[in-house]
């Protein structure tokens, strides 16, 4: 069925009710983090005032999206979560997937001179193994459960899979801008892909959010331990067309092909599979 503004509209509405109930909710935290952090979200978002920030309004997530799936009245595994075998195995594929894609990109800029490696960091990657890795899979299936779950599900369930995936995925890339306007809106179009092979994750796992979780807290942890141990040297600090603008990722071609790679291998695996979730 083709999207069409009634089918739009109150799945649109429901969407919108949560981000606002979950801003309302945090609104109060933010002041007061943003008076101890000397943040205002008018400015760019430095590293130490991220943290504590994200990790203030993830931990309103569970509380926002028990309101409204209780409201739905609908069971878990409508919204791709299933406490089941399948789940875990999912998950280790998609960890498996997200650490190879990156693993190769990564290993192509080493051969061809555009990063270097820093030995002396690997100790402090060690140390940073573990807590990285659980806070990835906490983001991983906050942002999973939220856009491809709980968003998906309700824009999907009387429309295409395919429409409901872009506009998701535009939203998903579009929040981005809260924390980091600058560095964020040349990573748009990488944010979308990404937003775009994730929803293509859950409809090849049948519904199933597990190697879309996988897929996102390995590209969270991969990336985000890497700068925290400050393992890559980038020979410019301003970046190239390969590397992204700032050695963003998402803003260069590595970024991209990361992404497209990843999607290859997902319709490698699954030929059969629907592309993107159906209701």
């Amino acid at each position: 069925m083709a999207l069409s503004f009634q089918v739009l509209v109150i799945p649109g509405l429901k969407i919108l009710l949560f981000l606002l109930l979950w801003g309302l909710l945090w609104l109060p935290i933010a002041v007061v983090l943003g008076r101890r952090l000397q943040w205002h979200p008018r400015q760019g978002t430095l590293p130490f005032q991220k943290l504590p920030l994200v990790a203030s309004l993830y931990c309103l997530a569970p509380l926002v999206l028990w309101v409204m799936i209780h409201w739905e009245g609908r069971p878990l595994s409508d919204y791709g979560w299933q406490w089941q075998p399948p789940l875990a195995s999912s998950l280790g594929l998609g960890w498996l997937l997200g650490l190879g894609s990156l693993a190769l990109v990564f290993g192509l800029e080493t051969i061809g001179g555009w990063i270097q490696w820093r030995g002396e960091g690997w100790g402090q990657w060690w140390r940073l193994l573990v807590p990285l890795a659980l806070l990835s899979l906490w983001i991983g299936l906050t942002e999973e459960f939220i856009f491809r779950g709980l968003f998906l599900t309700q824009l999907s369930q009387n429309g295409s899979g395919l429409g409901s995936a872009v506009l998701i995925s535009l939203l998903f890339a579009l929040l981005h801008l809260f924390w980091e306007r600058p560095l964020t809106l040349p990573q748009l179009p990488g944010l979308w892909l990404m937003g775009m092979v994730l929803a293509m994750a859950r409809g090849v796992d049948d519904g199933g959010l597990g190697i879309a979780w996988g897929l996102h807290s390995a590209w969270v942890f991969g990336l985000a331990s890497l700068d925290a141990a400050q393992l890559l040297h980038y020979p410019s600090q301003e970046g190239n067309w390969l590397l992204g603008k700032g050695n963003q990722p998402l803003a260069g071609v590595a970024g991209l092909l990361c992404l497209g790679m990843t999607g290859v291998a997902l319709w490698w695996l699954f030929p059969q599979a629907p592309w993107y979730p159906t209701f």
